[in-house]
């Protein structure tokens, strides 16, 4: 019984055509579910991932239009990362995104993998990260997360060239997403914010059996902790981390645009999220019943600032009513929503993506 990786994301959207127009139109993914919000059917649920919808490539947004924006702060996330495979594709999204006007945080080395920075329409901060080179650079592969590893000091925030880092660009305009740029590999990792490192690493580390797999700061607020926590040898795609930082100085998050409703992980099938259920409870910790998702089934709990935190299964998959060719091209409801087909549509505005 353990959990296998990240399973998906889900943000608030003011506007679901805009926020199909980025991640696809821009970022190249793959809108893989057209649906509704379950919980709430007169607004849309939008799933973007990779060309086979994989778990664990999975970013999703709840349409709350024209909602009032959101901010981050303790409970809730502060970013979330996709990944490209090497630094040459990672300075090709710079290129392109910076010829596209959006602006472009980085390149900035944060020692374990290099990253740079974006918002969404709706503010919401999207890192893009090369895979390594990993977390032995400063400790032994059997010792990942077992000491504290301050940031070098050359790549802490008030160190940086900043004029350097800007100047940093791949030479050439790059008029298409390349091979080498796909984000196909989907997330890299999530990162929420809390008031008690200690207290994370109770819940994702003991409770849920995650490994801790780095201690160390946060490189643009030294004094605040980062630590992080994977699957196995903390490979890009499992990868939960938080900041810690001072309530006194922190407020809590403001729900709204922009901002993480939940986050999910994922476990192998029905029968061991039972398990998992039967022992959140016998644990103390409140969880909702199953519910079906049609696309996987879900249980909900709270970590403990009160970010929602979801575990799913893998399946039974997003072809179970459309097949893998034209995923995303309907509108998908769910058999107990079908008889209210033509009301819901009604109230929904259509969005399309480009080819």
């Amino acid at each position: 019984m353990s959990i296998l990786s990240l399973h998906h994301i889900t943000i608030v959207s003011a506007n679901a055509q805009r926020t199909a127009d980025f991640y696809s139109g821009v970022l190249g993914l793959r809108l893989v579910k057209k649906t509704v919000n379950f919980d709430a059917p007169s607004t849309y649920h939008l799933y973007f991932g990779n060309a086979d919808a994989e778990p664990s490539s999975l970013v999703t947004f709840f349409e709350w239009r024209n909602a009032a924006q959101g901010a981050p702060g303790i409970g809730g996330t502060h970013h979330f990362a996709l990944h490209v495979a090497d630094y040459d594709g990672l300075l090709m999204w710079k290129r392109r995104l910076t010829d596209m006007g959006i602006p472009v945080n980085g390149p900035l080395d944060r020692h374990y993998f290099t990253s740079i920075y974006i918002k969404d329409p709706d503010g919401t901060i999207v890192e893009i990260a090369t895979r390594g080179p990993g977390w032995t650079r400063d400790e032994p592969a059997d010792a990942l997360g077992t000491t504290h590893r301050a940031p070098p000091p050359e790549m802490l925030t008030g160190n940086r060239d900043k004029a350097k880092i800007a100047g940093v660009n791949w030479p050439e305009p790059v008029p298409v997403i390349t091979d080498r740029m796909q984000l196909e590999h989907g997330l890299h990792h999530i990162t929420a914010i809390g008031k008690d490192i200690k207290q994370t690493e109770d819940f994702f580390g003991g409770l849920l059996g995650m490994r801790l797999v780095k201690r160390t700061n946060n490189f643009d607020d030294p004094k605040s902790f980062h630590w992080y926590w994977g699957v196995g040898d903390g490979r890009p795609g499992t990868l939960v981390t938080y900041f810690e930082r001072d309530p006194v100085r922190e407020p809590a998050v403001r729900m709204g645009a922009g901002q993480t409703h939940h986050f999910a992980l994922a476990v192998a099938d029905d029968e061991t999220q039972l398990e998992w259920r039967d022992k959140l409870l016998s644990a103390g910790v409140q969880v909702t019943p199953v519910m079906d998702r049609v696309y996987f089934k879900s249980i909900y709990m709270h970590d403990p600032d009160g970010q929602i935190v979801e575990i799913a299964t893998l399946g039974p998959g997003f072809t179970v009513d459309e097949p893998r060719e034209s995923l995303g091209g309907e509108l998908q409801l769910p058999p107990w929503l079908e008889k209210s087909r033509d009301r819901l549509e009604g109230a929904l505005e259509p969005i399309s993506v480009g080819s």
